[in-house]
């Protein structure tokens, strides 16, 4: 039912009525800033790309396929602006100090709605752990990583919203799985 209404506003704005754009804005920015959070990791970077998701799905509106759901075209401008994002954050930080301070800065605040965040709260030398280990992702890796298992994404999906082929996502997940596992293989360790 949405999506009907997403049609109808958006049809209202490629005739014109600018002012129209401010509904779908207000539909969508819970979903694309989760998404965003997620992927980067701090909420002014989440904020930082929400603008821009908004800002290019506006200058591209014309070029949408009413046939198609609004939702899922944002949703990948969304995530293709969290990863254009990233990407820049990251060769920042390795023009600033070199490719050493990219591994070793940890973000702020990491996941929104990941499993047991009191118990990563409460273990401040776990949860560097974790943040140190979401560092050494490649923002492709992050992407596919967070598209994938924090929000459920479908290979297919995964591959159509960040512009790659199957193999391409599938590798990314695999490569973030296994850096994670090997950085994070010793909390699993019994307590003796």
């Amino acid at each position: 039912m949405m999506e009907d209404g997403d049609a109808a506003v958006v049809a209202q704005v490629q005739a014109g009525d600018v002012q129209a754009f401010r509904l779908l804005v207000e539909r969508h920015q819970p979903t694309v800033f989760r998404l965003a959070f997620r992927m980067t990791g701090n909420q002014q970077d989440a904020e930082d790309a929400v603008q821009e998701t908004f800002l290019r799905a506006y200058r591209q509106l014309r070029r949408f396929e009413p046939r198609a759901s609004f939702g899922t075209w944002l949703y990948r401008i969304a995530a293709n602006c969290t990863l254009d994002l990233l990407r820049k954050r990251q060769r920042e930080a390795e023009h600033r100090a070199g490719p050493e301070f990219a591994a070793t800065q940890a973000p702020e605040s990491l996941f929104a709605n990941a499993p047991s965040p009191d118990r990563l709260a409460a273990n401040a030398e776990e949860q560097q752990q974790v943040e140190s280990a979401l560092e050494q992702l490649t923002p492709l890796e992050r992407a596919a990583f967070t598209l994938r298992h924090l929000e459920g994404r479908s290979i297919a999906e995964i591959s159509a919203t960040l512009g790659v082929g199957a193999n391409a996502a599938k590798q990314g997940i695999f490569r973030a799985v296994r850096k994670l596992r090997r950085v994070l293989e010793p909390m699993r360790s019994p307590i003796q």
